[in-house]
């Protein structure tokens, strides 16, 4: 369960993107779930031993899988760590594991930062490392970040290793094992668990977690079997679906009943069914940047689904049972090689593709195809996005590949120079969907038009498209609205809500009359989207026929912040839902909250002050930013929020030097130094501003408002040649754009 740091102001705001349009549209009909024929009462778990009186083979598979030991309560046959007085020591941290009565105990620092005794109540997980978890006050399970490492000793196992070995990791650190991020109950439970519902409680901040079985069990993937169980008992068997409640015969539902534990994704619903459609339950992260590298191949724990759905195999219709026995989750040969050559010609494993010696490395098909990532230390898994090794783009964006995952001590160059004598100059150098995201990543000048040939592209993967959607508002103009527009009414919902997200920048009547259909669409994904993005709609723009989607849809939306009701970011989500409906109160009751659950959430308390500074409670506004400042002096948001509550007061000084440092702390946020260049120009520091912008435009070259004030206040200054120069380079961006056009023609005059 280990958690990579992120950034404190990661995009804590609302969800990601899935999208639809012109109301119910009919979702991929194989994608729909095959329910099983109507029952006379709503289906019971009963457990996987009742299942395995009549599937027997299919048990003894899973009971020695991962899945049956994903979770397991601590006793002498599930623990695999030594607790014979083993020691660990990490940052002044001296830790023990030991043994009492028959009971499992570590000895380490606790949330005050003291020592302390803890049992542990369950393994988690098996292999290459087990955890254990430890019960705490108020319902929840806390999950330790030292771990067993259970590999073999050969493989560097059999000991004590910290998940954060080259972090410091204090008691108040929200990564600490004792911190929210490290919470069984909300990070992990539901995968690992069957029918696992958490029953938090908001008003008290406590969980009443139970469970049918500890572990993923039969009734995981093939929902609760009551049902099926009297069907089987029933002398008149009829129905071709066996009263089962998902029937994983069809392709695209097994994917889809993977996908929810295999996914990095969000709940967007509390207590999601088996075989519900993955799109009503769960929103999927994209490939964003910190995420996925910008080639799509994974950089934190991704799991497979994002890859998986990238790749051409994905495409052709191949599933994970194509690979993976779904029971004992084993591959169908030990010879990896064969495992391809169930689909692919016994011509692939020959010298004369690979290039490398026979039953060397370099002949695996998966040491070229799925390269490697390791997680939590010693957990190497691989890309499922099965692609073709690209070193050319890792020379020309910094993206990995698999022949330097081996040839590490060689250069991208010299790997792409190798593959280029091998096939000739021009094999693999066909367009790939990492030039526009990178560009729209760095906000270089082209962004926009590769933005807009990507996701015009059908040909390219949905998710694909979709992230390049998701960078649009940046870059959104004349030329890329028809794209997005047409991207409303795409076959993936994924695409669908992108588009919606995409929209931002439009005023509200627009907004209505791209998005409004989409308030009804089939996938509640989509429909969420659409409402954050129409929820502050003026009641007087939307259509009479409209005004109970847009009701339902914000209702859904408020529900699927509320799936995770123990975050505090989702209560910051909804507060920017509430301000956003002029719910002024609610929104501050929802800020409160966030704070309530985390006292230490700076996105928060800066939004807060936000509030209070709409309704000139400045003195408040202004302690919780200098609270906020006082946590973490080097986060760019509450120092620029200051400023501009200092330049309100009229303290213009002291908004310059606020304004100032948060740029210089954030540089890639041409926000702040934007904001701060118009700042020193209306206070007469022209030269100064016009520097500070021009240093911003090199940062990002495709910034519309950076270029717009380059412009004017060259202009202003009486330096055409200049003023010329940055609208002839605006005009690039937007060649299409009738204001950008007439102030470039201004400059003429």
């Amino acid at each position: 369960m280990g958690r990579k740091r992120s950034g404190l102001f990661v995009a804590v705001l609302i969800a990601v993107l899935l999208g639809g349009l012109y109301g119910c549209r009919s979702e991929n009909k194989t994608q729909k779930k095959e329910t099983a024929s109507n029952s006379l009462s709503p289906p019971e778990y009963v457990g996987a031993e009742r299942c395995a009186g009549c599937h027997v083979q299919a048990a003894e598979a899973w009971r020695n899988s991962h899945h049956a030991q994903a979770m397991m309560p601590a006793n002498a046959s599930t623990v695999l760590g030594d607790f014979r007085d083993a020691r660990v020591a990490k940052n002044q941290v001296s830790s023990s594991f030991y043994k009492k009565d028959g009971q499992f105990y570590v000895r380490t620092d606790g949330p005050d930062g003291k020592l302390a005794d803890y049992p542990l109540a369950y393994t988690f997980g098996v292999y290459p490392l087990q955890q254990y978890l430890v019960p705490f006050p108020n319902g929840r399970f806390q999950s330790l970040v030292l771990a067993w490492d259970s590999r073999r000793k050969e493989e560097q196992g059999q000991q004590w290793f910290h998940l954060y070995p080259n972090e410091k990791m204090p008691h108040t650190d929200p990564l600490h094992w004792t911190g929210k991020n490290q919470t069984w109950n909300y990070m992990c439970a539901d995968c690992h668990s069957t029918n696992l519902r958490r029953n938090y409680d908001l008003a008290n901040d406590t969980y009443a977690t139970t469970w049918s079985e500890i572990n993923v069990a039969c009734e995981s993937c093939h929902g609760p079997g009551s049902n099926h169980v009297a069907w089987a008992l029933s002398s008149e068997k009829s129905g071709s679906t066996k009263d089962l409640v998902v029937q994983l015969k069809s392709k695209p539902l097994q994917l889809e009943t993977c996908a929810p534990c295999h996914s990095r994704r969000r709940p967007i619903k509390s207590n999601p069914q088996p075989g519900e459609a993955f799109l009503d339950a769960y929103f999927p992260s994209l490939l964003d940047d910190g995420v996925y590298f910008a080639d799509g191949q994974i950089q934190e724990e991704d799991y497979e689904y994002g890859s998986f759905v990238q790749s051409k195999m994905y495409h052709k219709g191949v599933t994970c049972s194509d690979c993976h026995n779904p029971h004992s989750l084993s591959l169908p040969s030990k010879d990896l090689n064969a495992v391809c050559r169930q689909c692919h010609p016994s011509t692939f494993a020959a010298r004369e593709h690979h290039h490398h010696s026979l039953n060397s490395a370099g002949a695996l098909c998966v040491n070229c195809h799925m390269p490697t990532r390791t997680y939590m230390v010693n957990d190497v898994r691989r890309d499922h996005s099965f692609r073709i090794p690209r070193p050319d783009l890792s020379a020309a964006y910094d993206t990995p590949n698999a022949c330097n995952q081996c040839h590490s001590d060689k250069t991208a160059r010299w790997a792409e120079d190798a593959i280029a004598k091998w096939f000739g100059p021009n094999r693999r150098h066909e367009p790939h969907f990492v030039e526009a995201l990178d560009a729209a990543r760095r906000g270089s000048a082209g962004a926009e038009g590769l933005l807009i040939s990507l996701i015009t592209d059908s040909s390219q993967p949905a998710i694909a498209r979709a992230t390049a959607l998701s960078l649009m508002p940046r870059y959104l103009g004349v030329e890329s609205l028809p794209a997005v527009q047409a991207s409303l009414a795409d076959g993936d919902a994924l695409v669908r809500a992108a588009a919606v997200r995409a929209l931002e920048p439009l005023g509200p009547s627009e907004r209505l009359q791209l998005a409004g259909g989409l308030l009804s669409d089939a996938v509640r994904a989509v429909r969420i989207e659409a409402a954050r993005l129409l929820a502050g709609s003026p009641a007087e723009l939307v259509p009479e026929p409209q005004k109970a989607a847009l009701a339902s849809a914000i209702s859904e939306r408020i529900e699927s912040e509320m799936a995770s009701a123990e975050r505090p970011e989702n209560h910051m989500n909804l507060a920017l839902l509430y301000a956003q409906m002029g719910r002024v109160k609610d929104a501050e009751t929802e800020l409160r909250t966030a704070l309530r659950l985390d006292s230490k959430f700076i996105p928060a308390m800066v939004n807060l002050a936000d509030l209070y500074r709409i309704q000139r409670r400045e003195e408040e506004a202004q302690l919780l930013l200098d609270k906020a400042i006082s946590l973490d002096s080097t986060a760019a948001e509450p120092i620029h929020a200051l400023g501009l509550l200092k330049s309100r007061l009229g303290q213009q000084q002291e908004a310059l030097k606020l304004f100032a440092r948060a740029a210089a702390l954030q540089p890639s946020v041409t926000r702040y130094a934007y904001v701060y260049a118009v700042a020193l120009h209306s206070y007469g520091e022209r030269e100064k501003a016009i520097a500070v912008l021009t240093k911003s435009y090199e940062t990002r070259h495709a910034d519309r408002d950076v270029l717009t004030a380059l412009i004017t206040f060259n202009r202003d200054k009486g330096d055409m040649s200049s003023a010329v120069l940055y609208a002839d380079r605006l005009v690039q961006l937007s060649p299409r754009d009738p204001q950008v056009i007439a102030l470039r023609r201004s400059l003429s005059k």
